[in-house]
């Protein structure tokens, strides 16, 4: 499968990065600047094949292991492995735009892709329950969709700590988007279920 490809990628890249050759780290880094100022383009995708640490890494890729195959298995391996690009890509825009002139700035990490992902997910079975780390209780993915949206939207105009969290609710709109329009009858599958859900 196309995600087993991109989370092995990923992995390798990434470990390559922060252990043996920390250059690659600097030159795919989405730095808005550069991207802008340089044309160095190829940083929009680079980004997400590279990540801070191990922490960030290993919870980016366990959750694109656990709703990947799923989303993948709906959506054939073509348009996956399209909505993860373009959801790389997408999802660095608006740092881009608001840091495009600040050289220090930069940005890491697939976050944007996986939360496409994840929406993908949430508008395929939106009552499915979703399990938080350390929380033994499951959450309906709609519920658990909106707190993060609500969450995200609140840390990134207080600018809490060093997420990106800009490039979070991008990947999520999108991946809600490009599942809609690619899935079919997803919309009314989605209402549906969300109308049991109530009841």
């Amino acid at each position: 499968m196309i995600t087993l490809l991109i989370l092995s990628a990923t992995v390798i890249t990434s470990l390559t990065a922060l252990f043996a050759i920390p250059e690659l780290m600097q030159k795919g880094m989405l730095y808005p600047y550069q991207v802008v100022h340089e044309k160095k383009w190829y940083q929009l995708i680079s980004h997400g094949f590279l990540h801070a640490d191990l922490t960030h890494l290993a919870f980016n890729m366990i959750t694109l292991y656990f709703f990947g195959p799923i989303l993948e298995q709906v959506l054939g391996t073509v348009l996956f492995l399209v909505l993860y690009i373009s959801s790389l890509i997408l999802a660095s825009v608006t740092s881009v735009i608001k840091h495009k002139d600040t050289k220090q700035y930069a940005s890491l990490g697939a976050s944007g892709a996986v939360e496409a992902v994840i929406f993908g997910f949430i508008i395929l079975s939106p009552l499915e329950k979703i399990y938080l780390f350390f929380i033994p209780i499951g959450i309906p993915a709609v519920i658990f969709g909106f707190l993060f949206m609500a969450y995200s939207i609140y840390a990134g105009k207080a600018q809490k700590g060093r997420v990106n969290h800009d490039a979070h609710i991008a990947g999520a709109i999108w991946g809600v988007l490009f599942s809609l329009v690619a899935i079919p009858n997803a919309y009314t599958n989605f209402v549906k279920q969300i109308i049991d859900l109530f009841s």
